[in-house]
């Protein structure tokens, strides 16, 4: 167990090595954090830091650097999350609410998160499994052609053309959009083709014709197999990062859909803010990388995970705020929606 005084040390070699990147030493220490205590004392403090796994020595004679396990101490109990500021904050908000879908919404959020971070953003689209009906949208485009919208609470929209044996006239589509939308308003798309299902009975006599075919449309896109869709910025900021593994490495990893959605990890049943650090990571291309996501959603039901990947040496802190308060700013506008 380490005492104040090394976790004092540790943080100020973290700190000092994300800021420079240069091994840190114990003179330098001294000098630049008020540790209240000796060069000679903070070598001792370093040598056990060192033995203890926490600190690494590159180089001989060379100062130290945190290894994976000194971040990860770092980060659960040294560092505090740093908030960001009221002109942040605004331009966040003003920066997302400016977005006119889903589509907009995803990519101003992985951009903004590429450039308040200076680290590669990753934004899952929301599940269409957590989502729920917002609205079905019925517009006749030829005398027997329908096109069915379904929109969720997300805003994703899915889009079909539907085939009927007949003509339908206005009236019958107005009443079929009407019943669509009283029965299945706010019902989770999980459950909807239960409640599709049960339609048929409801339809009115004169409307059967055309609602056959539009509720086998509807259960058809409910219970499609949707890609789940993650997207990915900022990559020229691994630019000038030194990897243990290649960048070349890095950069196929991120190339893979796959390894994106096991890095940002489970939507689960909170948005809490999640650090994986170094061999922490899944892929072995990723294993000399950081990643920090956090869920995010309409109200307190998350439907998606946004984050971002990074060197091991990234500033924490500022990273960890930017990541929780853009997925809180995410949330708010798919809410509005």
């Amino acid at each position: 167990m380490l005492d104040d005084r090394k976790l004092a040390v540790l943080r100020a070699i973290v700190e000092d090595y994300v800021s420079t990147n240069e091994p840190v030493g114990s003179k330098a220490l001294a000098e630049r954090h008020a540790l209240g205590v000796s060069p000679a004392t903070i070598r001792n403090d370093m040598a056990v830091l060192e033995e203890q796994g926490y600190i690494t020595q590159p180089h001989t004679s060379a100062g130290r650097v945190p290894t994976d396990k000194g971040y990860r101490l770092f980060v659960d109990r040294l560092s505090t999350i740093k908030p960001l500021s009221a002109a942040e904050r605004r331009a966040i908000e003003t920066f997302l609410n400016g977005a006119y879908d889903l589509d907009d919404v995803v990519s101003r959020t992985v951009r903004l998160l590429a450039q308040l971070t200076r680290q590669v953003a990753v934004v899952q689209y929301p599940s269409l499994s957590r989502s729920s009906v917002r609205h079905v949208e019925l517009v006749p485009v030829a005398e027997r052609r329908l096109l069915l919208v379904l929109i969720t609470n997300t805003g994703r929209v899915e889009q079909r053309v539907v085939e009927t044996p007949g003509a339908v006239c206005e009236e019958s589509v107005s009443r079929l959009r009407t019943l669509l939308n009283s029965c299945l308003d706010g019902c989770l798309l999980a459950d909807a083709p239960t409640a599709v299902a049960d339609l048929p009975e409801q339809v009115a006599p004169d409307d059967r014709q055309g609602a056959a075919t539009v509720l086998s449309g509807l259960l058809e896109t409910l219970v499609e197999k949707h890609e789940e869709k993650v997207v990915f910025a900022g990559t020229a900021n691994l630019a000038n990062v030194d990897f243990a593994q290649s960048l070349r490495e890095v950069l196929e990893a991120l190339e893979e859909q796959v390894v994106l959605m096991r890095l940002l990890g489970e939507v689960g049943d909170s948005s809490s803010l999640t650090v994986r650090i170094g061999k922490e990571n899944p892929h072995e291309s990723l294993r000399s990388t950081s990643v920090v996501a956090a869920g995010y959603g309409v109200g307190d039901r998350p439907l998606a995970r946004l984050g971002v990947l990074g060197p091991t040496r990234m500033d924490y802190p500022s990273t960890m705020g930017a990541v929780r308060a853009v997925a809180r700013y995410v949330g708010q506008v798919l809410a509005g929606s």
